[in-house]
Parts: C-alpha cells; structure tokens; sequence
C-alpha cells in the first residue's frame, strides 16, 4: 500500500506512475489527499474536544478533593456529558472518513520502477538462450502425449471436481513430484530455508500481501469458515513475517516453498487452456526474500539468474522478459517473466515471475527492521515461482518426444529413477 505522506511528497511521481500501469482513475489521487487533509482536521478538533473534556474532569476532581464550594460541579458534569457526546459524535466521523480513505487507497497499485515501460510499449525481450528443435518433424502437444504415453487424465479431473483439476498417473505424477523435489532441492542449495504452510488463509493475511480487495475474485473462498484457497504460496510464506521488526544483520531473508495454489481463472478459454496450459489447481514451488530498500535490486537480480540456472539445468529454450506497466502485478515495481518454448504449440509460455514489490506489501504486512543507525524503516519484498509445474511438464515432453518415447533431462534421472518414458 502506498501511503498518504508518499503520495504527498511525491504526487507528480505517483501520478506519472500510474499513467505507466493505464490505470484509469487518476482521479482518486486528488480525492485521497482531499480526504487526508480531512481526517487531520477532524483528528484535531477531536484532540482538542478530548483536551477539553479532560480538563473539566480534572477540576471536577479537584472540587471534590477541596473544601470549595460545589455548587458548579452540576454545570461542569452536563459540560462534560456535551463533551464526551461530541467527542463520541466527532470519533464517529472520523472512522468513516479513515475507512472511505482507506476503501481509496487500497484502489492504489504500487508505482512502476523507473525501467518499467509505459501502457503503449511491448514488453523488453532481455535476452533468448536455448536450441528450438524437435527430433520429429510433426510433435505432438502434450495433451496429445498424455494420451499416447497415459500421463495425466483432464476428464477424471472433471469427473472428480470440474475442468482445470488433472489428474495425474503413473510416471506423469512421478515426473511431477521429481520436478518439486528438484526445485526444492535447488533452492535449498541457493540457501533458500524451506517453508511447509498452509493452503489456506484468512482475509488478513490475503490482504497483507496485495491481494485481497485486488484479486479477490479469482480466488477460491469457502464462505462457512471465511477462508481462502491461496492462488500462491508467497502469501503464507510473506504472512509468516507479518507485524515483525527485524533487525540488520537477519536482511535478507531467503525462503521456498512448494504448495498447490488454486485460481479461478474466470473469462479463461480457447486454445489457452488446452491441458496444462492453464488450470484451477496446479502445483509451485515458490522462492521470496526479504531485504533492506537499499538491496532489492541487487537481490532481484540474484533472483533472476538463480532460475535462469534452473531452466537451463532443464535444458528447455528460454527467454527473459521485462513487463510493461498494465502487465505488471497489483504490488509489483518491477516484474521479469521467464517464458520457455513450446515446440508442438509453437509458443512461448510463462513458467516464472520474478518480482520486487519494493515497500509495498511491506506496509501492508506491518514488517520492518531496525537500521545499523537504531531506526525503523519498512523492509523490501521480492518473490518468483522457482518454478510453477503444469507449463514446465507441458513443454518438457514436448520438447524431449521422439516417435515412441519422451526422453528424460539428465539432472531429473536421479528424481525419476527412469532416463525415458515410453
């Protein structure tokens, strides 16, 4: 969450940020300051409606301890009913005006960095390494692959919950779960401290990390219990750090996890979800940090080439892509996808986003850290999927089918205990 002294200071900055994202109500900006400036009015007439009634308390007090006469303290009581009435009229009003303010600033997305290009401008294509070939001239999409190689079922799914919800079989599942293992096991080496969390989460804790009122649509809510199916495990990773004060020498804070997330993915159709491509319950394994404003970057881009090594330890084609403003995420400054190739759809896909949310969510989580000077400032969040399975299955069997076999990467063999399926 952005906050009212920011956007204060630095209103043109702000404004010129949001432009960036084509975020199409400016005009909130004007209504937030409008209704800050409000709040401190109110907040010190009711200071001083406080004072006042404190004061005639006090010499109310006084009388009764002395031997003065008492007669005024019938007119300083029924002042200090119309004092206590209007301080309570007064507090009234001021929670409204806090709760229309904070209705408007939730509305607010973080401010785009400064390489971060504006709404009419392509994403940046960084750079591409990897060969895009196949050894047969006609490859199968991996829907396809499934059924000749009984991978994963998408109609047991159906038949269980609905569409989006695979199930997956035989080595298909082993080939999952030695995916998992393996990025775990990676960013446990990048000295990333494993997190096992839950798959469900309470209103605040959604909110805490940007999105709860955002994204609220897209997830799943269990209304008995007031619970949400996290659509990502930065949520509960982040939460974990939630109302902390850390100190210097704990920055930065490097942890993974791998959970299911669950998206309702409404409006999603057509050729983009085919098989994995796109689906309501699907299996990621998460990586975030936690740093000092002065280190993100450098942290980010520690991020970045950790799953880069990743992807090409995979051996699959990649690219690397910096998003453009109205691509960017809720809390995201700045956001790098990582796409690999599908060789059978002939596409690129998204298996990784790797983002810097800055103090963003950091405001939101109450989570800060002493400075080496003694003073409080709010801590830095970063977080990427490292990496998120169903595109990574889906373009590694297509990438490695020959005519009668799916050849297996060699760093996976170990996990798999089988180099093909076939």
């Amino acid at each position: 969450m952005l906050r009212t002294s920011f956007i204060r200071k630095n209103k043109e900055k702000v404004l010129l940020g949001l432009e960036k994202r084509n975020f199409q109500k400016l005009y909130l900006i004007n209504e937030i300051l409008i209704l800050d400036e409000k709040k401190k009015i109110v907040q010190n007439i009711l200071n001083k409606t406080l004072e006042k009634e404190n004061l005639i308390s006090k010499k109310i007090g006084q009388i009764l301890n002395s031997y003065n006469d008492h007669s005024q303290i019938k007119s300083l009581k029924e002042k200090s009913v119309f004092f206590k009435t209007e301080r309570m009229n007064i507090h009234i009003q001021l929670k409204k005006i806090s709760e229309i303010l904070e209705n408007k600033l939730n509305q607010i997305p973080n401010i785009p960095d400064e390489k971060v290009k504006k709404y009419f401008e392509k994403n940046d294509i960084l750079f591409q390494e990897g060969k895009i070939s196949c050894s047969i001239i006609n490859p199968l999409p991996h829907w396809e692959l499934s059924k000749k190689f009984c991978l994963f079922d998408i109609n047991l799914g159906t038949k269980i919950c609905g569409s989006g919800f695979p199930v997956y079989i035989g080595k298909g599942a082993k080939l999952q779960r030695s995916l998992i293992q393996y990025f775990l096991d990676k960013n446990i080496q990048a000295s990333y401290k494993e997190y096992s969390l839950p798959y469900l989460i309470n209103e605040k804790s959604g909110y805490s990390t940007g999105q709860i009122p955002d994204k609220e649509n897209q997830m799943y809510f269990i209304e008995k219990d007031n619970f949400y199916l996290i659509p990502t495990g930065e949520i509960p990773i982040m939460n974990c750090y939630r109302d902390k004060i850390l100190t210097n020498l704990e920055l930065p804070i490097k942890a993974t996890t791998y959970t299911s997330c669950f998206r309702r993915e409404a409006g999603s159709y057509g050729s983009k979800v085919r098989g994995l491509n796109r689906l309501h319950q699907f299996e990621k394994v998460e990586i975030i940090q936690i740093t000092t404003p002065d280190t993100s970057s450098l942290f980010l881009e520690e991020m970045i080439l950790h799953v880069k090594n990743i992807l090409q330890s995979l051996n699959l084609p990649f690219r690397l892509i910096r998003l453009n403003g109205p691509n960017l995420g809720f809390s995201s400054a700045i956001t790098y996808d990582f796409e690999v190739y599908s060789i059978a759809q002939k596409k690129w896909l998204e298996v990784s986003s790797i983002s810097n949310c800055t103090n963003f969510q950091s405001n939101r989580l109450h989570l800060r850290y002493k400075t080496v000077t003694g003073n409080i400032d709010f801590c830095h969040t970063l977080n990427g999927s490292a990496l998120a399975l169903p595109r990574i299955m889906s373009t590694l069997l297509e990438n490695n089918q020959t005519e009668n076999k799916i050849n297996i990467p060699k760093v996976l063999i170990p996990y798999t205990k089988f180099d093909h399926i076939k």
